[in-house]
């Protein structure tokens, strides 16, 4: 199995950062414009600013465009959530309903140590001359 995905390692990679990075803008895009059947949030500041991170930062992170920067933000923001809103609810991520926020904040954090990726604007944007 190995030397069959191991061969589309980046492939693969580049798919998880565009898809985590879209489902993260969904939530953000849920806080702003009430879409996918949310509620707007805009008159509350804090979560203006979570709406702010989630949209813009999932999509540079799916774009692939100062990834590491927008998901160490991105991460940051799901563990600020997670310690201000789910760890209230017992210590558990499985009981308190926080286990998306941890998922989020530590693929996050991966994604900003392991950067965009041969596929994406940043590299993009290195290989110009």
């Amino acid at each position: 199995m190995d030397r069959f995905l191991g061969r589309h390692a980046e492939r693969i990679y580049t798919l998880l950062r565009v898809v985590a990075g879209l489902l993260f803008a969904c939530h953000g895009a849920q806080k702003l414009f009430g879409a996918l059947g949310g509620t707007a949030m805009t008159s509350n500041p804090m979560m203006l600013v979570a709406g702010i991170i989630e949209f813009g930062g999932g999509l540079l992170i799916a774009l692939g465009f100062l990834t590491s920067w927008a998901a160490f933000l991105a991460s940051g923001q799901m563990a600020a959530a997670y310690f201000m809103v789910h760890a209230k609810g017992g210590f558990w991520p499985i009981i308190n309903k926080g286990e998306l926020a941890v998922v989020y904040c530590f693929l996050f954090l991966y994604i900003a140590a392991r950067g965009a990726g041969p596929y994406s604007v940043d590299a993009m944007l290195r290989r110009k001359p």
